[in-house]
């Protein structure tokens, strides 16, 4: 990719297709230039709280005539590019919008490239490079929690965190340079349990984010809720209870359900697949058809963003919560009361007691899993070098434990700073540039 930052680039901003209103986008040293020599504003007075956006027409070959259109001017390095830019808005017709483009690229502009503006902002520091991979999550959203993950992302949910983590190391590698440049005077810059407690806090930040790429799965998934208990624990009744519909099967008999069936729901706008599971039962009861039924509700159950737990009101056993993703339900609770002091929510499935209340857990637990999550992109290209991150952090841990020499420990601590740099994009290569930003959809 060659990154040539001192040409003026211009792009169809707006979504495919007709729209009532469209976008022209503009970023580099002639925008103002360029716009002077189509638009023309109209005798209004400025606003003087605004003075940068103004009303008027655009002057477009004869066969299209004068255009209404209002330009939005950044002269300075505020813009989202840090470089001089102007936006065109006007009807949303694609041939005016087009003929726009080529009116500019006249003018001296240049057509930009799939992710050029968003390339331009990254370069310029304006945000990181999980902040791009995030408006390319904000664009390729399919619903309110891919939206909400994404959103996050580029608000710094990711970035903060790990430039942070980034000064933390430099700090600490600086106290370890300054010890060897140091190392005849009799000066300690860093104690021993120091260092070791800064490795370990470092180390421990590191896994986390590692185990938050590896959870992320395909961003085209929808995050799943999972429903499990013990046969005839009411399940399936809850299930239907919460599609509005009979798609489950019914029945007083034990193990009924043998596979897993799915709805697609919306609570709190959250989307989600809701999964009606078989019900688990002992290892010894699990052949043949049962024991694939058990093997399919396992499975459901590992990739379950949030498990309902079900246990039947008036039965003896309970599922116990094994995760802060896990919601526990009491089932049949117009037949029976649940046992006294018991946590959970209590539902009916025939009266609708307690649906909206488990709606309302499913939806916030969706939501502190989006708080938490990465875009799909991200954890795709970053996985590896976290990785790489967390094993030079623990090798450094290993070697300050045996009184290893501090420049080994030095040695890794670089090492874990190289693999973070490459996740924030402070350390990149052209073809990983070309990875990200090619996938844009040009005019972003």
């Amino acid at each position: 990719m060659t990154l040539d930052l001192d040409d003026t680039i211009v792009a169809i901003a707006s979504a495919p297709g007709g729209a009532l209103r469209g976008i022209v986008r503009l970023s580099g040293p002639a925008s103002a230039d360029c716009v002077a020599a189509v638009f023309r504003p109209s005798g209004e007075t400025p606003n003087p709280a605004n003075p940068f956006t103004k009303r008027g027409l655009l002057h477009l070959p004869r066969s299209l005539g004068q255009i209404p259109a209002r330009l939005y001017l950044w002269p300075n390095r505020r813009s989202y590019t840090r470089q001089p830019s102007a936006e065109l808005h006007t009807l949303g017709s694609p041939p005016l919008l087009e003929a726009i483009v080529e009116s500019l690229c006249q003018a001296g502009a240049r057509l930009a490239r799939p992710g050029e503006f968003t390339l331009r902002a990254f370069l310029a520091g304006r945000l990181d490079l999980t902040q791009a991979e995030a408006v390319l999550g904000v664009i390729d959203a399919r619903g309110q929690t891919q939206l909400d993950t994404a959103l996050t992302q580029l608000a710094g949910g990711l970035a903060g965190p790990l430039a942070a983590l980034r000064e933390r190391l430099l700090e600490l590698l600086a106290h370890l340079e300054a010890g060897l440049d140091f190392v005849e005077e009799d000066i300690e810059f860093i104690t021993a349990a120091q260092l070791d407690a800064q490795l370990a806090a470092a180390a421990g930040e590191v896994g986390q984010l590692a185990q938050r790429m590896h959870a992320r799965r395909d961003t085209s998934e929808l995050p799943r809720v999972v429903l499990v208990g013990a046969p005839n624990a009411g399940k399936s009744s809850l299930f239907n209870a919460l599609a509005g519909k009979d798609a489950a099967i019914v029945s007083d008999v034990a193990g009924t359900t043998r596979d897993y069936v799915t709805c697609r729901l919306t609570a709190g706008g959250q989307e989600f697949l809701l999964v009606d599971t078989a019900g688990e039962a002992p290892a010894s009861e699990s052949a043949s058809i049962d024991g694939l039924a058990q093997a399919a509700m396992a499975r459901q159950q590992r990739e379950a963003d949030v498990t309902i737990a079900c246990s039947d009101a008036g039965g003896t056993r309970r599922l116990t919560p094994a995760q802060d993703s896990t919601i526990h339900v009491w089932t049949k609770c117009d037949q029976h009361s649940p046992p006294e002091s018991a946590a959970g929510i209590y539902t009916s499935s025939r009266t609708g007691v307690g649906l909206d209340l488990l709606k309302q857990a499913i939806a916030a637990r969706l939501a502190e899993r989006a708080a938490d999550a990465v875009v799909a992109s991200t954890a795709v290209r970053c996985g590896e070098s976290l990785d790489l991150a967390a094993q030079s952090l623990a090798r450094a841990r290993q070697l300050a434990a045996r009184g290893g020499k501090e420049e080994l420990v030095a040695a890794e601590v670089r090492i874990a700073l190289d693999g973070l740099g490459h996740v924030a994009g402070a350390v990149y290569t052209d073809d990983v540039l070309d990875r990200v930003f090619g996938r844009f959809c040009i005019g972003k």
